[in-house]
């Protein structure tokens, strides 16, 4: 059995997460240690843990938006913190990347999903996630060789959605958003649709909005879970407007924002953009502490055989 009581663990960061780090410590009641970190001239990188983790579980706290440039970071703190007599070292990424590449469309395409997983299992010995975009995959344990924990929060979106829109309907921006925007709409009692989204290439996509005459009066909530370059959303938004709608809401669990995304799609106009807090942004306003904390607390209580992906 790997039992370890949350209140014995200690939350590491890596640069960008401190935030996470304290919250999450303050949720499990655990004690943190500081990371520093910092390149050489020759652009390594330098890390060191500030003070003991010998036999104390260890909990690094790491969203991975833009992930290329804090995957090394992350294997030297992970096995620095092995090498000081870590009882165990779990990753808390709520952003978790390099999930779209599930299948080689083309030939000689990276498995990048397949490869991202099997690398942060060789790292840490449990990740715990938020709502991480599955494609073609069922579950996070169809990829990860440790316990993965896939955290849901729909129903802390539709609490935010109660305490702050009148009249809602929710709209997804295509037919794969139907898992989240619907159990979303049950819990507000709201009606829903889906539209229809064509990419074309990376950055372009095509949207077509499914029939919405009859909810005329309503405000308009676009729901997705990831907003990256954000050419979906404002799609919508401007069709929704030139539609006669009242200027939407845009929620979304996370808020990547490449480029000019944001501007954009207030420019489109979107009434407020409003996200998690996975990612440290000005928009974050849905604290999702709780429930990652909660996964936590399962992973260091674990059973090797009684564990269960996502079951936080």
């Amino acid at each position: 059995m790997i039992t370890h009581a949350a209140d014995a663990a200690l939350a590491l960061s890596l640069p960008g997460s401190e935030g996470l780090a304290a919250r999450l410590a303050g949720e499990l009641g655990s004690g943190r240690r500081l990371v520093e970190t910092r390149h050489f001239p020759d652009g390594e990188w330098y890390v060191r843990i500030g003070g003991e983790v010998r036999d104390n579980p260890v909990v690094i706290a790491a969203t991975l938006d833009r992930p290329d440039e804090k995957l090394l970071p992350l294997l030297l703190l992970a096995r620095t913190a092995y090498e000081m007599g870590a009882a165990e070292v779990g990753l808390v990424a709520p952003y978790l990347p390099y999930l779209r590449q599930d299948r080689r469309f083309r030939p000689g395409e990276a498995l990048s999903a397949m490869h991202f997983a099997r690398l942060l299992s060789e790292l840490v010995d449990w990740v715990v996630a938020v709502e991480p975009h599955l494609h073609r995959v069922h579950s996070l344990s169809d990829l990860y060789d440790v316990p993965a924990c896939a955290v849901p929060v729909a129903t802390y979106v539709a609490d935010w959605i109660r305490g702050h829109v009148e009249r809602p309907f929710i709209i997804g921006p295509d037919e794969e958003s139907h898992q989240w925007v619907a159990p979303v709409a049950r819990a507000v009692g709201a009606p829903f649709g889906v539209a229809r989204k064509c990419r074309v290439g990376d950055v372009h996509v095509d949207v077509a909005l499914p029939d919405l005459s009859e909810l005329q009066g309503h405000t308009p909530v676009v729901l997705d879970d990831i907003i990256s370059t954000g050419r979906t959303l404002e799609q919508i938004v401007g069709k929704l407007v030139h539609g006669g709608f009242a200027a939407p809401e845009c929620i979304a669990v996370h808020g990547i924002f490449a480029g000019d995304a944001y501007a954009r799609i207030l420019g489109a106009g979107a009434a407020a953009i409003t996200t998690c807090n996975t990612i440290a942004h000005p928009t974050n306003a849905i604290d999702v502490t709780a429930p990652i904390g909660g996964a936590v607390r399962s992973m260091l209580e674990r059973t090797a055989e009684g564990w269960k992906e996502d079951s936080p």
